[in-house]
């Protein structure tokens, strides 16, 4: 059973972990959440962010701080001390420490592309993920939780953060998704909507390079009657059947919007339901799975 919390309540969390098990994706929700985060913080400054949360002069309530391997110095070694005096301070952090297996590791590195933070010392990458679990492991071994994202995906991961940190007795978080068709269907959709009718941007060589949350694709898109009438059909829709997902108690629901290439009219429509509904509900997140 998901705890419900008091979203406007003090809160400070530190989220550590190794590199590609998902802490940047953990950060990014709770911005959506209302979080202020920061990453790669000095492990000197975090006492100061968590004097705003009981400063009382319109600071930041809830404040995520990310910590990992590419902290300079002694920085690491420094943090369960930085903690124990948040903690004598009467302002605890909550340390959550993400995680995965070597194998899944190695695989999304190589899926992405992108250097570990410490390929720069001439290690390989399975050196370097040992050598970062060996720097990380006073962390790890004081966090309040541990969550293995070897079996997550970045919209479960995103979801397993928003029903653990951000949901509030009483109201509902909706998430927002796009997707190209091409890459098959969201597995956790609760509505999938088909935009590929609409007049696509790709087709113009100036936009095909940008997505739907540039202003250009946008002033293209609102131009057009289809898409206008398109976004008001799917408003008027869901604000007629969400409440009853509330009368279900249902906590969480997934809205997912797809076209054939994810980019443009599928992200241009979450963004636009994005601010629709943030206007009528407090917790709202958007995740564009091709673009992440």
């Amino acid at each position: 059973m998901v705890s419900m919390i008091d979203a406007n309540a003090p809160r400070l969390m530190v989220l550590s972990g190794l590199s590609g098990g998902g802490k940047t994706v953990a950060l990014r929700t709770l911005e959506d959440l209302g979080f202020y985060c920061v990453d790669n913080l000095p492990a000197a400054l975090i006492p100061a962010l968590a004097d705003a949360l009981t400063a009382g002069n319109g600071g930041p309530r809830r404040i995520a701080v990310g910590i990992d391997v590419r902290a300079q110095g002694d920085d690491l070694t420094r943090m369960p001390g930085v903690l124990a005096q948040l903690a004598a301070a009467g302002t605890p952090a909550e340390l959550v420490f993400l995680h995965a297996r070597d194998e899944v590791l190695i695989k999304r590195y190589s899926e992405t592309r992108r250097r570990h933070p410490l390929s720069a010392q001439g290690l390989s990458l399975a050196g370097a993920i040992a050598r970062e679990r060996t720097l990380l492991k006073p962390l790890s071994a004081i966090a309040e939780r541990q969550i293995d994202t070897s079996e997550l995906n970045v919209h479960q991961l995103r979801r397993l953060i928003a029903t653990s940190y951000g949901l509030r007795g009483d109201g509902l978080t909706l998430l927002f998704e796009s997707f190209a068709f091409r890459r098959g269907l969201p597995p956790d959709a609760d509505f999938v909507f088909d935009a590929r009718c609409l007049p696509n941007p790709h087709w113009d060589p100036a936009l095909r390079p940008l997505s739907g949350r540039d202003a250009a694709v946008r002033a293209y898109l609102e131009a057009q009657p289809l898409v206008q009438q398109f976004t008001q059909d799917l408003q008027q829709m869901l604000e007629h059947w969400l409440p009853h997902f509330v009368q279900e108690d249902r906590s969480y629901v997934t809205v997912s919007i797809g076209c054939t290439g994810g980019r443009h009219r599928s992200v241009y429509l979450a963004e636009r339901l994005t601010e629709h509904f943030r206007e009528r509900h407090t917790q709202v997140l958007t995740f564009h799975r091709e673009l992440e």
